[in-house]
């Protein structure tokens, strides 16, 4: 169901008509996730239910399943249902600020979570410092190789936050290693286990003496060791993912691959709710709200099993 731009623009003038007390309550929140699929995005969404369930709000989910105009029209439809507040995971990176425009125009409050729009952002931004996290993870797998080899790189969808970021941080830690020679790089569209092996499939054919791969999730991180796995190369291949899947995190423990980066999908949920909660309530937020990831390896991973956090 489409907003016109009457409707659009009536929402925002009754928005402001309603003032600050109407406001202070939220009690309805939508929640737009990319891809559920994805067990990066399901932990997220279980923790924002689990956390508005505890304050008696009511969550809307809606699943983008990656397609980003699918995903405008999801959020026009939850403006219609009288939300007070809502999450947004953004489901690529074109058009990804129309739903925040929409919103806004509505008055509806906007939290973004692991990715934000360029030229529209939400009210705030709640995300892994991925450059900061994506450097270590490269640095250690290029570490254990010895400070040299033959590159390559997974990425994930092209132009999102995440993706942008990874590799920025990445590309720190190749910078200090002169001795790498990144050989060959594609991007993914979902970042999905299926791609992470066609793609590393296609690479160990093209560059049969790799020994350093980033894939940008642990999904693509899984499928890549796959591909390796059947390629049987001679050589130790160092592989790396991100995000701190719960079935990356038993493939670590089992030695799959080598190392991710576990990010705090419990908290990032609970840190959305609290935020649309003030935001609804005309309590400021601030405009970027960063965390931590922690570099996992098979020493560590224990910990992470049992308490995801």
């Amino acid at each position: 169901m489409r907003l016109n731009a009457t409707l659009v623009a009536s929402a925002a003038l009754i928005a402001l008509s309603l003032g600050s007390a109407q406001a202070a309550e939220v009690k309805k929140i939508g929640l737009a996730v990319a891809n559920l699929q994805a067990n990066f995005f399901n932990q997220i969404k279980q923790s924002v239910e689990a956390e508005a369930g505890k304050k008696n709000i009511k969550v809307i989910t809606v699943d983008a399943k990656g397609d980003g105009p699918t995903q405008i029209n999801q959020i026009q439809d939850l403006l219609t249902q009288n939300i007070d507040a809502l999450i947004y995971i953004p489901a690529g990176a074109a058009a990804a600020t129309v739903p925040t425009k929409l919103a806004h125009a509505a008055g509806v409050p906007v939290v973004n979570v692991d990715r934000n729009a360029a030229g529209a952002p939400g009210d705030t931004f709640i995300a892994t410092d991925s450059v900061t996290s994506a450097k270590a993870v490269c640095g250690y797998i290029i570490g254990k190789a010895g400070g040299a080899g033959k590159m390559v790189i997974i990425h994930g969808q092209k132009g999102t936050t995440p993706e942008v970021d990874r590799m920025k941080g990445c590309s720190e830690a190749i910078a200090a290693n002169p001795g790498v020679k990144v050989v060959a790089e594609q991007y993914s569209n979902i970042w999905s286990q299926d791609e992470g092996f066609q793609i590393m499939q296609n690479m160990l054919q093209a560059h049969p003496d790799v020994s350093i791969v980033f894939a940008q999730a642990d999904a693509l991180a899984l499928g890549a060791a796959q591909a390796i796995k059947v390629a049987g190369p001679s050589q130790k291949v160092w592989l790396a993912g991100f995000d701190g899947d719960t079935a990356a995190l038993e493939a670590l423990k089992n030695g799959v691959f080598d190392v991710t980066a576990t990010q705090q999908t419990q908290l990032m949920g609970r840190m959305a709710v609290e935020s649309a909660t003030k935001l609804g309530a005309g309590e400021k937020v601030p405009a970027e709200q960063l965390m931590d990831a922690t570099l996992t390896t098979k020493e560590n991973v224990a910990g992470f099993i049992a308490n995801h956090p």
